[in-house]
């Protein structure tokens, strides 16, 4: 497979001034980047284990961050143990496996690294959480609140699914409506509330799978608002602040306009392009609660020309942008 590098994306990478939400001008001040990764997709019907993330890590991602003077510190894949090993069921063994996500992604906090996290999908969500919760000085867990943008809702439970896809379920695993056991494996206790998580950029949802949604008290922010920089990210952002210690951003990359994801096998049409997006998370970042970033899904299989791993490094890049207007 052809790896593109994305020289292009260096410079995006260059500038070093950034106006902040006042109108003001900041600039970088020592940001520490941590690349995690879990490779385990806890899905029955296809492999254990996926590529993309260990592709995303090698692609040059850590040696454009360090060109911007930002400290990057790759941390080890996340792999069970000897003895979990001989364990078997897919979805217990990705409990385990999200368990020491979430391991990584506390350390790396609490050594006041900004993680990074590439997934192999949304599933990894619960121990990405779980990271930002146990990243306290004491037990006590954190409050963290979500932005979860996906082209489809994964707010389904084994009830209302019909896939019966895990990737399928995730927030609604998290907001503690099913599945407790692998969300106590993954770390995640207690779960999110409703209040606390945001969809955005939802467009496919099941028909069960919307009725929970339109019944519910998540927030929303359209692909509109993701385009224009509406209010509403600032409105959901403050909210979150508000009620929340840390904000996880979680993206899952069939969000995007399918030109640049065309090997994603689940496509929705109308999503934003990756710089609309890398727009919008640099708004969301420069909110100082905002803690870590997930990319989920990368369809590595068929990114030849290297069109998605560019939108990849696009995505890490806003963020970045906003953190140091925040800083």
């Amino acid at each position: 497979m052809k790896n593109l590098i994305c020289l292009a994306v260096i410079a995006i990478l260059a500038p070093r001034e950034f106006v902040n939400c006042q109108g003001g001008t900041s600039f970088q001040k020592n940001i520490k980047v941590a690349i995690v990764q879990n490779p385990y997709a806890g899905d029955r019907a296809s492999t254990e284990m996926q590529e993309g993330p260990g592709i995303i890590a090698a692609s040059g991602i850590d040696k454009m961050l360090s060109d911007m003077d930002i400290e990057v510190k790759i941390q080890p894949t996340v792999k069970l143990s000897p003895e979990e090993e001989r364990e078997y069921g897919q979805w217990n063994r990705f409990g385990m496996a999200n368990g020491h996500l979430g391991e990584v992604v506390s350390a790396s906090l609490k050594e006041n690294y900004f993680p990074v996290g590439f997934l192999a999908n949304c599933s990894s969500l619960m121990g990405m959480l779980a990271g930002l919760q146990r990243s306290g000085p004491g037990e006590d867990p954190l409050k963290v609140g979500l932005i979860f943008i996906d082209a489809h809702g994964d707010f389904n439970t084994p009830e209302t699914t019909l896939s019966g896809m895990l990737g399928g379920m995730p927030v609604a695993v998290s907001a503690g409506h099913c599945l407790t056991r692998l969300r106590l494996q993954s770390g995640l206790d207690p779960a999110l509330p409703e209040e606390s998580i945001v969809l955005a950029c939802v467009r496919d949802t099941d028909p069960l799978e919307q009725e929970r949604i339109d019944s519910s008290l998540v927030g929303l922010i359209s692909v509109d608002d993701i385009r224009n920089l509406t209010d509403n990210i600032h409105t959901q952002m403050q909210r979150l602040s508000e009620a929340s210690d840390l904000i996880y951003i979680h993206i899952d990359m069939d969000v995007l306009d399918p030109k640049e994801v065309s090997g994603h096998p689940l496509t929705v049409p109308n999503g934003p392009t990756s710089l609309e997006l890398a727009g919008a998370l640099e708004v969301m970042f420069k909110y100082e609660k905002a803690a870590a970033l997930g990319i989920a899904s990368y369809p590595y299989r068929d990114d030849d020309d290297g069109i998605s791993m560019k939108a990849v490094h696009n995505l890490v890049v806003g963020a970045i942008n906003g953190l140091q207007g925040n800083r």
